[in-house]
C-alpha cells in the first residue's frame, strides 16, 4: 500500500476515534456498507476523492485534514508554486495535485489531473458543480450515457451527482479540475 493512502487512512480512524463515531453511523452517512468503510479506514481500499470529502463534511473538518494532516492557514488567498500542490494517487494511471490545499473555508476545490491512457474510466458521482479543462492530451470525458472526447484548449462543465469518469486517450493527458460542493 502507497505510505500516503496508509497516512490518510490512519487520519480517518484517528479522528473517527477523536470524535467518537461508530462504524455504522460514519458508513451509513457516507453512503458505504460498514465493511468498505473499513476497507478505506484500514487502507485495504484505497478511500475516492469524492468520499473522502463526504468523510471530512461528517467530520466537520476542511479534506485537507485529511489529506495532509494539516489545517489550511489562509485567509485572504494562498499561492502554490509549479508542482507543489498536494499530490494525490487515486490509483495508478489517476493522480490529482490540490491547488488551493491551504484556503479555509474554500467553496471550490481546483486540481491538476494527470492521467495515463487507459481503456476504461473509473466512474464516480459527487454533489457540486464540475468544470474540466483540459490542458494537453486529449482524454474521454462520461457523464451519464454520454460520451465526449475532449482535446487541449477544451472544456466541460457538468453535474458531478450522475455518474461521470474521464480516462486519457493519448498516452498521458493533463487537465484542470474544479469542483464546487
Amino acid at each position: 500500500m502507497n505510505d500516503y493512502i496508509k497516512q490518510i487512512s490512519d487520519r480517518i480512524r484517528e479522528l473517527r476515534d477523536i470524535l467518537d463515531i461508530d462504524v455504522e453511523d460514519i458508513s451509513r452517512q457516507i453512503g458505504v456498507t460498514p465493511d468498505e468503510y473499513l476497507a478505506f479506514e484500514t487502507g485495504a481500499k484505497e478511500i475516492p476523492i469524492s468520499l473522502l470529502y463526504k468523510v471530512a463534511e461528517v467530520f466537520k473538518v476542511d479534506p485537507t485534514v485529511l489529506m495532509t494532516g494539516d489545517v489550511p492557514r489562509m485567509d485572504d488567498y494562498t499561492v502554490v508554486r509549479g508542482g507543489n500542490g498536494v499530490k494525490v494517487e487515486r490509483y495508478p494511471g489517476y493522480s490529482f495535485s490540490a491547488l488551493a490545499f491551504n484556503y479555509k473555508h474554500r467553496q471550490m476545490d481546483p486540481m491538476m489531473v494527470t492521467l495515463s491512457k487507459s481503456d476504461k474510466a473509473e466512474l464516480v458521482r459527487h454533489g457540486g458543480q464540475e468544470f474540466n479543462y483540459v490542458i494537453e492530451g486529449a482524454i474521454k470525458v462520461i457523464v451519464g450515457d454520454k460520451e465526449f472526447t475532449l482535446e487541449a484548449g477544451d472544456s466541460i462543465y457538468f453535474n458531478p451527482e450522475k455518474p461521470h469518469g474521464q480516462r486519457a486517450v493519448t498516452e498521458t493527458a493533463k487537465f484542470i479540475t474544479i469542483i464546487n460542493g
